[in-house]
């Protein structure tokens, strides 16, 4: 079997004298959709944040078999890992069109020149935002902002697409569409490490699934397993979440 393409070992974060993240073990396969769920200041974003190098760690980041020394934001968007955060960091006065050419830049500078191309197969993925090629991006929708940061980091052709509540503040039926989105990703080549606040439906579209709690993973296993777990059910997908997620996927 293969090494996986992302795996972190022994992986903790301390913000001073703060613990964020306690000896965490993850990792994501080719083709996979992996989900991290668990409550409000478990240390989910701090976990992508610092995988990307946002964030100094200990512990050990290796990417396809390669340790990642010292993990960088350069070091892991040149091995193919896109992370798009929470608040989607959007240019608002430039262009639907510029924003995505921005995300090819890393590209352009080593002499790809596939931007065109690529733009063309990031608009067959959200026809929408071919729609608004010309619109500013701080006048589009909710959900046309969260897909154009999603196109944005595409534009960079990842192997790993690292996103970071990607349902947030959004309608349920925008949810909807936008995790259907992430589901088909895994057929352009792209594998996802999804951290996400709608618990059922980030396990209804991922293939396994970490449960991060104080900082330390506290359960993992298939997605659909863990979606009949009592305890995940108990905690994670009472009735209030039920009724407010069933039709987001």
């Amino acid at each position: 079997m293969s090494a996986p393409l992302l795996q972190l070992n022994d992986f903790s974060v301390a913000y001073r004298e703060v613990q964020a993240l306690h000896s965490v073990d993850l990792e994501v396969r080719d083709g996979e959709i992996v989900t991290v769920i668990g409550p409000n200041g478990a240390g989910k974003t701090t976990l992508l944040c610092a995988a990307m190098g946002l964030l100094p760690s200990s512990g050990k980041v290796h990417l396809s078999g390669e340790h990642i020394v010292r993990p960088s934001v350069e070091a892991m968007v040149a091995r193919g890992v896109g992370l798009v955060p929470e608040r989607r960091e959007l240019f608002g006065e430039m262009s639907v069109h510029d924003n995505l050419l921005l995300g090819g830049f890393v590209r352009w500078r080593r002499g790809q020149r596939d931007q065109k191309a690529r733009m063309e197969e990031v608009f067959d993925i959200f026809p929408r935002l071919r729609e608004r090629h010309a619109q500013m991006a701080s006048t589009l929708s909710g959900g046309e902002r969260q897909m154009l940061a999603i196109g944005r980091a595409l534009m960079a052709r990842p192997r790993l697409l690292m996103l970071d509540e990607p349902s947030l503040g959004l309608a349920p039926l925008i949810v909807r569409e936008v995790l259907q989105v992430v589901s088909s990703l895994r057929r352009h080549g792209v594998s996802v490490l999804l951290v996400e606040q709608n618990a059922r439906a980030a396990l209804q579209v991922a293939d396994r699934a970490y449960v991060l709690e104080m900082g330390a993973v506290a359960l993992t296993g298939a997605a659909r397993e863990l979606l009949n777990d009592r305890r995940i059910i108990d905690t994670y997908l009472g009735m209030g979440n039920a009724k407010a997620a069933a039709t987001a996927v």
